[in-house]
């Protein structure tokens, strides 16, 4: 058979095997089309590649384009087999004066067709292709060669169908398939636009091992969009508007990337748009808003105007959106404005090196207040058949947001939404099989081009643990969060949360927003002993969380990085044993003492006696363990060393206990040993708090500090308390 022959056989066999089934076949049955029951009896029994190149000729000669079904495309298939399209995709050596291409093609062309059977497109004879497919897509030629153009659209249609079957992307992936996508939508050559199709399908499966796998291709690909981006003049700018958040990495932005993605959002939200001019544009800034922060919008007064057009819109949207009843609400679009309005918070609130000015801030905080108003006024609506939805969700996030930084606005309309989030927040917390970080499933409905589940159960509480935190101060927000049953679920919320850091879990891997939460929890506890001190005592969710402090504290104390969630615990465990001070756990049981003992670590372990230059004596300063986190943690400090003084005379046993763990000795050995006047007053003060109720409740005690210069100690520091207590028999 000729070259010509070759081409022919490829040609017309292409045009019978690749037919669509969207029409009925003509020849369901045996019976209605003998003729192509022969031919195919002939294509089995070939005996070499000529016969076989006939017989498939024939075929296509006795079935019509339009005319076969998927049935008669798999019977084909049972008589061609893998191994005829095998080798001629792999062989090298094309008869005489017949371009190289034309066999692959046509291994190309069956494989395309027996790859529209799903079931065939999975076949591992199919999957060991990829590499070899991968390849034809970079392949160099003639651009005008109609078989080679052929060949490369058949080779598209065999990867979108592989892509399409359940491990299909991870098959691609592996076989190198994103790398020869990406390098064939950069060549620009023929069906590259099938190439950026179907890397956004790979994307959208797997975005974690395409960056795995071809990470520098797809940074190529991202460098080429955000430059045809920030030159586009088109409507072509829209278009890409809604590509790029698929191509951005989830690692860092290329700073090259970033100038051209703002510039080009400047360019198109600076001007008068439509609403779907508008949409996608603040779709790919809320995805950069999320991925980088501020840190993709420039400084100076270009960067600020930029920043607060940003907000301004998304505010307004918002408003618009939320606002009107009976419409239609866009939620990716507006959910892209909530990331966009928590940007503007979290700059609103930056003290140092803000992209805004203060005039900015205070329009901005003006314009978002308006916002969040018609946020509550949305949640107020959602029903319960609602609640697990994404939108709710997100529009929770945003209000939690906002309730973190500002809580005296809208206090009202707060107040009268507190039952709902109360509500809200503990049927996800019952209802969630676990709680899990929202963020980036909040990023992508902002993005997504289709509706989320019906459901999504997600951590609600982490969100509202610092609004709570602040309204628990205030004497009608807290009782309305008390009168919710907010204090049970957060200390069932505690306790599970808490279940993350024991020793059975990895903590090297554990969110930071794990012990933050806790943290946030613990100051929220604080807040209720304070303002609420008969609640501790007479809710019994109280004493389960005290018994987890007890047994929690040593270990927790012993771990390196872990000083501030100490020092939380260790200060609300304290204030929490002065109240329940009668509490049978607390009468020197081994859980009480370990407690205690911890406590005593964390409090004593603060300061150390510090050799100065040119100096004699020593000065007091702190340890290099809570140096660096001293602004956090010293009002805890503080906090804990007045609710342990508090202790000493409820629990009869604290004290001999200070005694043997050697802390009042060792705190009159270091005040000793550093010059009074390194000492500030208010730690002289907690130090005499100490040592006094110490010495009251016991007589050893007493005597050890006198042993240690106790009284000398305290005539050099003034603690007149101290020296008198000392003093007395």
């Amino acid at each position: 058979m000729s070259c010509c022959d070759l081409a022919a056989a490829g040609q017309l066999g292409k045009a019978g095997i690749m037919a669509s089934d969207c029409e009925p076949a003509l020849n369901q049955t045996e019976s209605r089309n003998p003729t192509l029951e022969r031919y195919l009896g002939a294509l089995r029994e070939a005996k070499n590649d000529s016969e076989q190149f006939a017989a498939l000729l024939l075929v296509t000669k006795a079935v019509k384009a339009g005319d076969i079904d998927a049935k008669t495309r798999r019977r084909i298939f049972d008589a061609v087999g893998f191994t005829f399209p095998n080798r001629l995709l792999t062989t090298k050596e094309a008869p005489d004066g017949c371009p190289d291409h034309v066999l692959r093609a046509l291994g190309v062309a069956l494989l395309a067709c027996f790859c529209s059977d799903p079931e065939l497109a999975a076949h591992p004879q199919v999957l060991n292709k990829i590499p070899i497919l991968s390849t034809f897509l970079t392949a160099r030629g003639d651009p005008d060669d109609a078989a080679r153009r052929s060949m490369i659209d058949d080779t598209y249609q065999c990867l979108t169908a592989v892509a399409g079957t359940p491990r299909g992307p991870r098959h691609l992936i592996a076989g190198g398939t994103v790398s020869a996508l990406c390098q064939a939508y950069l060549g620009h050559g023929y069906g590259f636009d099938q190439a950026l199709a179907l890397l956004v399908g790979l994307l959208a499966a797997a975005e974690t091992q395409c960056w795995k796998e071809a990470e520098p291709d797809l940074l190529a690909v991202l460098r080429g969009l955000s430059e045809d981006f920030q030159k586009a003049e088109d409507a072509s700018k829209f278009e890409l508007c809604q590509l790029l958040p698929i191509f951005l990495p989830p690692t860092t932005v290329p700073s090259e990337c970033l100038r051209d993605l703002q510039a080009g959002l400047a360019r198109i939200l600076g001007s008068k748009l439509s609403s779907w001019q508008r949409n996608p544009a603040l779709k790919l800034a809320a995805r950069l808003a999320h991925a980088c922060g501020s840190d993709w919008i420039p400084a100076g007064s270009s960067g600020s105007k930029f920043l607060a057009l940003l907000v301004n819109l998304a505010c307004v949207e918002v408003r618009l959106a939320l606002e009107e009843t009976g419409t239609e609400v866009k939620e990716d679009v507006v959910t892209a404005c909530y990331a966009l309005m928590e940007l503007g918070i979290q700059e609103c609130t930056r003290c140092e090196q803000s992209l805004l000015k203060e005039p900015q801030k205070v329009q901005l905080v003006s314009i978002m207040k308006e916002a969040i108003g018609a946020v509550i006024h949305y949640l107020q609506q959602v029903g319960p058949e609602k609640q697990k939805e994404p939108f709710v969700f997100a529009s929770v996030r945003i209000l939690g947001a906002w309730l973190a930084e500002e809580t005296s606005s809208l206090r009202k309309e707060v107040c009268q939404l507190l039952p709902f989030l109360v509500r809200y927040a503990k049927t996800l917390y019952e209802e969630a099989e676990e709680a899990n970080d929202l963020s980036q499933q909040v990023a992508t409905l902002a993005i997504s081009p289709t509706t989320p589940g019906p459901t999504w159960p997600g951590d609600a509480l982490r969100l509202l643990l610092p609004g709570w935190c602040h309204l628990t101060v205030e004497d009608g927000p807290r009782e309305i969060l008390i009168k919710e049953g907010a204090p049970s679920l957060l200390c069932k919320y505690f306790l599970q949360q808490w279940e993350l850091t024991s020793p059975g879990h990895d903590t090297s891997v554990l969110p930071d927003s794990v012990e933050i939460g806790l943290q946030t929890c613990c100051h929220i506890f604080l807040n209720l002993v304070v303002t609420a001190p008969g609640l501790i005592k007479r809710d019994a969710c109280f004493t389960s969380l005290m018994n987890t402090l007890m047994t929690s504290l040593p270990a927790l104390v012993q771990q390196q990085g872990r000083l501030l969630l100490a020092a939380n615990v260790a200060t609300l465990g304290l204030l929490m044993a002065r109240l329940l001070s009668t509490s049978p756990a607390l009468q020197g049981t081994p859980a009480s003492r370990g407690f205690f003992a911890a406590a005593i670590l964390f409090l004593s372990q603060s300061h150390v006696a510090r050799a100065t230059p040119g100096s004699d004596q020593a000065v007091l300063a702190l340890s290099p363990d809570y140096e660096g986190i001293w602004a956090d943690l010293q009002e805890l400090w503080f906090l804990g060393m007045q609710a342990f003084t508090g202790c000493v005379p409820l629990l009869p046993w604290l004290a001999p206990a200070a005694l043997r763990s050697r802390w009042p000795q060792e705190l009159l050995q270091l005040l000793g040993s550093v010059s009074p006047n390194s000492v500030k007053p208010e730690m002289v003060a907690a130090y005499q708090g100490v040592l006094v109720e110490l010495a009251r409740a016991n007589r050893l005690c007493r005597e050890a500090m006198r042993l240690q210069a106790g009284e000398e100690t305290a005539s050099h520091y003034r603690m007149a308390a101290l020296e008198q207590c000392l003093s007395e028999p």
